[in-house]
């Protein structure tokens, strides 16, 4: 019997039947697209065409966004950047932790510098980002299929 079985057994049923129906890999692929559309969507409305910042994005980040930490030029290419890639990794669950990791930078830096009130916004990303940085991508992401490819027969405990 495995760790599975007993685990299941020793659940009240409608935890065991909700665990098959709602399996962790489901669980995490949906964090991962869920929170990458908020993310990638948030970046189309930040350019024009395929990637060509608009200058009222540059204007936001010189007005109302004003980092302290970086020039407004800079902040609004590296953000707009982000807000394109990480979310299409998280998509593939590719490098899945560090784009939910850089993710979650981008929503500290935009709770403390720029949206303060929206904190039960941020707190739902968070809540999204968080099992993706502890757990990863899951069963179903290129991380897992790479992993499954690359590592060595003792890191997979499988033998020759």
């Amino acid at each position: 019997m495995t760790t599975l079985h007993l685990r299941d057994a020793a659940a009240p049923r409608p935890a065991a039947w909700l665990r098959r129906l709602l399996p962790d890999e489901l669980l995490l692929l949906t964090a991962r697209l869920g929170i990458g559309a908020v993310f990638f969507l948030s970046g189309r409305t930040k350019v024009e065409g395929f990637m060509t910042i608009k200058p009222s994005t540059y204007e936001l980040f010189r007005s109302e966004y004003a980092l302290p930490l970086l020039p407004p030029e800079i902040a609004a290419q590296l953000a707009t950047a982000a807000e394109h890639i990480l979310p299409l990794l998280l998509a593939l669950g590719l490098a899945t932790r560090p784009a939910a990791a850089g993710m979650f930078c981008m929503t500290a830096v935009i709770e403390i510098f720029v949206y303060p009130d929206a904190w039960p916004t941020h707190l739902s990303w968070a809540g999204l980002l968080l099992p993706l940085i502890a757990r990863g991508g899951g069963a179903w992401s290129l991380d897992h299929l790479l992993w499954r490819r690359f590592s060595s027969p003792n890191r997979t405990g499988e033998s020759q």
